[in-house]
């Protein structure tokens, strides 16, 4: 039998299921990667569980998210997650030495491995050559135990690349086509495999780009084959050892086909407030612009930095522009600065931040309120930029670069500038010295965890009750995003760490009410939330699971869940069920009371749930995808009670 790459990395990882799409399959992790804004909720899991030692080829902690140090929270914490990677045995990379994707990729990524992170862009580590996935905070956890990770089979979406790329068009307009064809949605249950004669003019870094923003795809993963392009970028990484080819088989096939000719694309943009919003930029055209912001782990490569300086070099930035550029790796940075492109951007009048993710996740370099912001960042959903009333657009390093010199959305094609030809360095900075190796076993049982008063321990996790009967506190729409449902930024993810603290702004950015409507009625039984289609898209952060659970979410309804969302919520005990008459949710009103009668059996005996709402006479027909094994995990009150249950057996 042929198979296509992805096929071959599942094949060579499945340790329990069958390949059958859509299914339940189990897979072994080779890596893991964790950061700071999740990882301090994973090593507070590992505690809890009992786990002495990583159990994977290499797992890594990274501290890119929270580095802004406003007071101690942020600091105690990069302390914990120190002390937690040395005492578990993880690779720690120490604030400022870069966003996690890219710096996995330079350090760790290997052909042929599998790569399970707590953040949902770890997709992005498929441009060399893996099945690389975002997943919830516990189930890293599980994965760095020795567990496998358990997803359904995706369907492997073929999309042959053919052409080059042309003049002031970039990776970035590649992904964000894909992204104009088939929406936020349209690669739920899939992995996106890209293969033919035009990645030989793809670097990896424009892969990384490409595999980066499958997320806002909904894609289970992006992978592309290991080939002479992946083998140069380890050779300049000093890492040439670690590659090896790994293609498609001759014959293979693909459950979906898609063709992206490379050189008929041209500069687009994702207009406010969703990544699949995308139009030709020539179409917004004029637009006044206040902040040009580039970086993110979405173009975190020397040529998405060394092109926009090459650009602004000898001109000046547009009175009342704010050009903001965020490096995403230390030792990128480096070669930034030798090759004089850090300076053609302070002459220009940039503003230049620390290596992190920074504004991508609202940590600083917030947009002003009511005026456009262009970003090279991967998402632009509500209130993600740290403003409330944000408009931020998504687009390539060209056109947010030369917008900014004329302060307002430009098509780059039409600026009267000279393309400047940029290539990535034969010899870039390898330096190490931020990432630390695990400590020896011996040693690492020493390590005491260094927990500050913000760090608090988790708590207790109630069994699912056989019979409920919950208010419904939220009616939502469609494309209900994780940064909806908790936020990130500098005011909420230093409470990462304390979920009592971090509860308080779950779903703010929906309705201000509910966190104290959610806490009155908290212990006489809690309550449900209903939605439309897509819900839960975005981040992989398990918060925004947790912190419902907290304040009594027992039950979320819905048209459909984003893939990574579903498996938190099934993971932490609260019912994820969709609606098998989709127009049901029209019926239903905030504050409709939800009877469940024999639950704990019901969801055992049949994938079909049944719900009186109470006073009206109507009964809804629901449904859960739980496996067999999700269905004990529900039960017990989440997969840490389960957990936990396992080890005293």
């Amino acid at each position: 039998m042929s198979y296509n790459v992805t096929q071959k990395l599942i094949k060579d990882h499945l340790v329990e299921g069958e390949m059958t799409p859509g299914s339940e399959i189990g897979l072994k992790i080779d890596q893991t990667l964790t950061q700071d804004a999740t990882g301090t909720m994973v090593m507070l899991e590992l505690e809890a569980m009992g786990i002495e030692r990583a159990k994977t080829e290499a797992s890594a902690q990274y501290v890119d998210h929270n580095l802004i140090q406003e007071d101690s929270k942020n600091p105690d914490d990069h302390l914990f997650l120190e002390s937690a990677a040395q005492r578990f045995g993880l690779y720690f990379s120490r604030p400022g030495n870069g966003v996690s994707h890219p710096v996995h990729m330079q350090r760790l990524a290997k052909p042929g491995k599998t790569l399970l992170g707590s953040d949902s862009h770890t997709c992005a580590n498929g441009c060399m050559g893996m099945l690389a996935m975002g997943a919830g905070g516990i189930d890293v956890a599980m994965a760095i135990a020795g567990e496998p990770f358990y997803v359904k089979m995706p369907k492997v979406w073929g999309v042959k690349v053919t052409g080059e790329l042309p003049d002031w068009v970039s990776a970035k307009d590649a992904i964000l086509e894909m992204l104009r064809r088939h929406g936020v949605k349209g690669g739920v249950n899939h992995v996106f495999e890209y293969y033919g004669p035009g990645l030989k003019n793809l670097s990896a870094m424009d892969r990384h780009v490409i595999a980066n923003m499958g997320a806002e795809l909904g894609a289970t993963g992006t992978v592309f084959p290991s080939d002479e392009e992946t083998k140069r970028y380890l050779k300049t990484q000093g890492r040439e050892e670690d590659w090896f080819e790994l293609k498609a088989d001759e014959g293979a096939t693909y459950d979906v086909h898609d063709e992206l000719d490379l050189s008929e694309i041209t500069p687009l943009i994702a207009k406010p407030s969703s990544p699949g919003n995308v139009v030709p930029v020539e179409e917004v055209e004029g637009e006044p612009i206040y902040q040009s912001y580039i970086g993110s782990s979405a173009n975190p490569g020397y040529r998405d930095f060394a092109i926009a300086s090459k650009i602004v070099e000898g001109k000046r930035v547009e009175n009342g522009v704010s050009l903001d550029l965020n490096p995403t790796s230390r030792q990128m940075l480096i070669d930034l600065s030798q090759e004089g492109h850090i300076a053609n951007f302070l002459q220009a009048g940039g503003r230049l931040h620390q290596a992190g993710c920074n504004g991508c996740i609202g940590m600083g370099q917030a947009p002003a309120t009511g005026r456009n912001s262009l970003r090279t960042t991967p998402r632009n959903f509500p209130g993600r930029s740290g403003t409330k009333e944000d408009s931020v657009f998504l687009c390539s390093p060209e056109t947010a670069a030369v917008s900014a010199l004329y302060g307002k959305i430009t098509d780059p094609r039409k600026a009267g500038i000279d393309y400047p030809k940029v290539r990535e360095l034969e010899h870039p900075t390898v330096d190490t010295r931020l990432l630390d190796e695990p400590l020896p076993l011996e040693e690492a049982k020493q390590v005491d965890l260094v927990k500050g008063p913000n760090v608090a321990s988790i708590p207790e996790m109630a069994e699912l009750p056989n019979d409920i009967e919950v208010p419904i506190l939220l009616k939502m729409g469609d494309d209900i995003s994780t940064d909806e449902i908790l936020a990130g930024g500098a005011r909420v993810l230093p409470y990462r760490s304390n979920l009592p603290e971090i509860s308080k702004f779950a779903f703010e950015i929906v309705d201000e009410t509910y966190y104290d409507r959610a806490m009155d009625i908290r212990d006489d039984g809690g309550h449900a939330v209903v939605a439309g289609t897509n819900y839960g898209q975005g981040s992989s952060r398990e918060h925004a699971a947790l912190a419902p659970k907290y304040l009594g979410l027992r039950v979320a309804i819905v048209k459909d869940f984003a893939r990574i969302h579903w498996q938190n919520l099934a993971n932490f005990g609260v019912l994820p069920l969709t609606f098998t008459d989709e127009s049901d949710l029209d019926d239903l009103e905030q504050g409709d009371v939800l009877i469940f009668k024999g639950l704990r059996e019901g969801i055992k005996q049949s994938h079909k749930v049944e719900a009186e709402v109470k006073g009206k006479g109507k009964r809804l027909e629901l449904e859960h995808a739980l496996s067999e094994r999700q269905i004990e995990i529900m039960q017990m009150g989440g997969l840490i009670n389960w957990v936990k249950n396992r080890l005293e057996e």
